[in-house]
């Protein structure tokens, strides 16, 4: 079960603030990854685009959520797994597009393939988007 938003803002240093608990809070209730657009609309006049983006990064920065890159360039973001930390990402899992209702699922259970990349080439991340149907849209 997930920490509550106060103690995992400690474990990370964070100061308590009510918007950095109510957008922690929404990643915590959610099935899925978020939009910046998603986070502004669920905070109705709450905060302001900036607040929602330094909050964010923040907490990229941390280690409590990662980016999961679409199709059109925009970002989406989701809870990180226990042992990410700040600057440290092992979110190497492989994320899950639905075209039909667009919710992002992290696939934590599989994991990216290795890359072998050409001598002189360094990989600092790799990202994998799979785009489909899934089950609460197809079920079986």
């Amino acid at each position: 079960m997930f920490s509550s938003t106060s103690e995992i803002l400690k474990r990370n240093q964070l100061s308590i603030t009510e918007s950095r608990k109510k957008i922690l809070d929404m990643f915590l209730r959610t099935d899925g990854a978020l939009a910046h657009a998603d986070i502004e609309q669920r905070s109705g006049t709450g905060f302001d685009r900036v607040t929602v983006y330094r909050t964010l990064q923040t907490f990229v920065e941390k280690g409590i959520i990662h980016t999961i890159p679409t199709t059109d360039n925009s970002v989406r973001y989701a809870l990180c797994k226990d042992e990410c930390s700040a600057g440290h990402h092992h979110d190497d899992h492989i994320h899950f597009l639905c075209d039909a209702c667009g919710t992002t699922y992290c696939l934590d259970h599989i994991t990216v393939p290795a890359v072998q990349l050409p001598k002189g080439f360094r990989a600092t991340q790799t990202d994998v988007v799979v785009s489909g149907i899934c089950s609460k849209c197809n079920p079986a």
